[in-house]
């Protein structure tokens, strides 16, 4: 039996630590995943406007098969920048790979656009160095959702974004655990109704108590105006984490299998103007039984709800900020 485990976080899966940190003023923010050790990983990206680091080293066939943190951050290309913090933090602490006498840490990042959600840009230095380094100081097994973190500055459609995570747990197998920054271009509720399309993955109210919806809907996507479209300008990221002992191919398949949670919350998807990014992390903990590919499809299944419930859960909690109300104002919950 499949249920979410005791926190519904990402961190229900053991060996994994999340830190967030943010800035109120600019709305923006930046937050880490840690594992304890190094883990293999894997990346599949979707979206036509990416923003992204170290993601080529996680192709199959290249050298360094494990990483040790993965960085989502704001500010659009400037929070690329994040990254170098983490991999100073890293170093600090002897973690990375072993190479000619000395540790590199391997820490691949995305970002989200979020430079023009009416926070105060007007810095002289951008924050992501510093706003890295206090989320590393500041991993958690236990952490908000909403406005934090990278979710600080995000948008959903035309309503606010931000942090969402979810787990489950497979009673005698793995754990599946994601955390997404929720910031599409794409609708997340039905057309004219408070209902999300991720409502019918609710587990035990963790979306606000969604009610179904008012009969089906149209074929109309619901997108802004096509003038004012602009690429890069948006993006949902999402980090996977397992205890299963995923090689780095099955990770791929798993990540692979993860986007269709976004195609379940986000109307539509993976558009020219999404960066739209799945990263999966496995420990190796819990050994897999046979038939292998069995358990993999399994596995991807699974993170691919959580995808969808975690961004369901971003857009519940989150609060209403800069230029975009948040669901729970614009409807009322």
């Amino acid at each position: 039996m499949i249920h979410p485990g005791p926190k519904n976080l990402i961190t229900d899966v053991p060996g994994f630590f999340v830190g967030n940190a943010h800035d109120v003023a600019a709305i923006t923010g930046v937050t880490v995943v840690l594992p304890e050790d190094r883990v293999v990983a894997a990346v599949d990206v979707r979206g036509g406007g990416p923003g992204t680091r170290e993601t080529d080293v996680l192709t199959p066939g290249c050298l360094v098969e494990r990483i040790d943190a993965v960085v989502l951050s704001g500010g659009s290309a400037f929070g690329l920048a994040a990254a170098d913090a983490a991999m100073l933090w890293l170093a600090a602490r002897g973690r990375g790979y072993a190479v000619g006498g000395t540790v590199v840490p391997i820490v691949p990042g995305a970002v989200i656009f979020d430079l023009a959600n009416g926070g105060d840009k007007s810095w002289s230095e951008p924050p992501y160095r510093s706003l890295a380094t206090a989320a590393c100081d500041a991993a958690v097994l236990e952490f908000g959702l909403g406005n934090v973190g990278a979710g600080m500055g995000a948008k959903a459609g035309d309503l606010k974004g931000g942090l969402g995570s979810a787990s489950a747990v497979d009673d005698g197998g793995p754990t599946v655990g994601a955390l997404v920054v929720a910031n599409p271009l794409g609708a997340v509720t039905y057309p004219g109704q408070s209902t999300l399309w991720a409502w019918n993955l609710e587990q035990g109210g963790e979306m606000g108590g969604q009610a179904p919806p008012r009969g089906p809907v149209g074929l109309e996507p619901e997108m802004p105006m096509l003038a004012r479209l602009e690429p890069g300008a948006n993006t949902t990221l999402a980090v996977i984490a397992t205890d299963a002992d995923l090689t780095r191919d099955e990770a791929l398949r798993v990540a692979i299998m993860a986007h269709d949670g976004y195609a379940r919350a986000i109307r539509p998807v993976h558009t020219p103007f999404d960066g739209d990014t799945v990263f999966v992390l496995a420990n190796g903990r819990h050994k897999l039984g046979s038939p292998r590919a069995g358990w993999v499809a399994r596995l991807g299944a699974m993170a691919a709800d959580c995808v969808a419930r975690s961004i369901g859960r971003a857009v519940v909690s989150a609060e209403s900020a800069g230029r975009f109300q948040s669901w729970r104002e614009r409807f009322g919950k």
